[in-house]
């Protein structure tokens, strides 16, 4: 090939390149972008490391082994021992065998359940179920920022309470639970009732320390920080009694028989290994400032997420463009948010409607999260795309 011929082909790949759209992912809140050394993890794994945990031969043990190293990293981050964790196919999974399996335990104690309008559907509708059940339920109603404040919860414990469930951080508007404090007012009511807490979107962005909580059951997944969807983990008290949901095999103390899914457990493990506190959180909370101060110079733009959330979660309306119209607009320019709970699939927010917000910014309300992988550019673009998008949908 010529110098010529040569020059021209590159002069065409970088035009093709220029064609390439950038993608800006800010919905990190739903899912996170798989870390480099979490994939590789998953890959040496099944390509090496494939033996049953449970067989007793060398490549069993060799799997065992590094399950248990896994097992221990999650524990550490939690303040926890290592045997008081659980491997499940995610969150969801998680919620569901603390909830069912600690009223099944509790049942002869009481009767009554304690949580929130604004807690993720794989424990708000799990708790309906056991309504249905015939339990007795009480659904805990935020402040119009999404807040549950710790005399509400005082208000309504009683010694009649088997089960507290509570999450850390809400997904959609990022508010902060008083986790901490239930604890104490469950002993100071002379209840016998257990705390589960669902700490999804809180694990690996806010300190989490199950002895301090007082947290009987706690649950996590790995798809959030940046590891693999379907493995997450059940943080269960040692003493505490839960009832199986699933039967088989002898793993993990039949409390989630089953083989292990060796891969995605180290994938999750590896994903934990690269959680930086400090730093990763510094710079979310930098990103955030900046989103804030910028959306509160659009006109007409109101924020719904309060002050005090957590940092990775900014929830926004624009009072005048269907949040599925601005998501739509904001698809084709490569930028990625949401318009609330992954789960809800398009529906309207449970969430800001519980916040009794006007249906005009529940309508048209948007959520950005962040993750360490974003940068002040992305939020430039995302803000260019937005002032784009009022221009051209205002009067659609």
């Amino acid at each position: 090939m010529s110098v010529l011929s040569y020059n021209l082909f590159i002069a065409k790949i970088k035009r093709k390149e220029d064609f390439i759209m950038q993608e800006i992912y800010l919905d990190n809140a739903a899912t996170t972008k798989p870390c480099k050394e979490a994939v590789e993890k998953i890959i040496d794994t099944l390509n090496l490391k494939y033996g049953n945990p449970s067989s007793l031969h060398k490549k069993g043990l060799e799997a065992e082994k590094e399950v248990e190293f896994a097992r221990a990293k999650i524990a550490k981050m939690l303040n926890a021992d290592s045997k008081e964790i659980y491997f499940t196919s995610g969150g969801t999974e998680a919620n569901n065998i603390a909830l069912f399996g600690a009223v099944k335990a509790q049942k002869r104690r009481g009767k009554k359940i304690i949580t929130t309008a604004i807690e993720h559907p794989s424990v708000y509708n799990s708790v309906m179920q056991l309504e249905k059940q015939g339990f007795e339920v009480d659904f805990l109603e935020p402040n119009s920022t999404g807040e549950i404040s710790v005399e509400q919860i005082r208000r309504i414990v009683d010694a009649n309470t088997i089960l507290v469930s509570v999450m850390m951080v809400n997904n959609e508007v990022g508010s902060v639970l008083p986790v901490e404090k239930i604890k104490d007012i469950i002993k100071e009511k002379n209840s016998t009732a257990l705390l589960h807490i669902d700490a999804v979107q809180a694990f690996g962005k806010l300190p989490i320390n199950v002895e301090q909580f007082g947290a009987d059951l706690l649950t996590i997944s790995a798809h959030k920080i940046h590891g693999p969807k379907g493995v997450g983990a059940l943080y269960k008290r040692s003493g505490v009694r839960i009832e199986p949901m699933t039967f088989g095999g002898e793993q993990q103390k039949r409390l989630r028989p089953g083989t292990e899914p060796v891969p995605l457990i180290l994938g999750f493990g590896a994903a934990v290994q690269q959680i930086d506190p400090k730093n990763d959180n510094e710079k979310i909370k930098g990103l955030n400032r900046y989103l804030r101060n910028e959306l509160l110079n659009l006109k007409g733009v109101s924020i719904n997420s309060p002050e005090s959330a957590a940092a990775h979660i900014i929830n926004f309306s624009t009072n005048k463009i269907k949040s599925e119209t601005m998501l739509n607009f904001l698809s084709t320019k490569g930028i990625y948010v949401s318009s609330g709970s992954a789960c809800a699939k398009g529906k309207r927010s449970r969430v800001l409607s519980s916040m009794q917000l006007p249906l005009k910014r529940i309508d048209t309300a948007l959520r950005i999260s962040f993750s360490r992988e974003n940068t002040q550019q992305d939020i430039n673009e995302l803000l260019a795309a937005l002032k784009e998008g009022f221009a051209k949908l205002t009067h659609i």
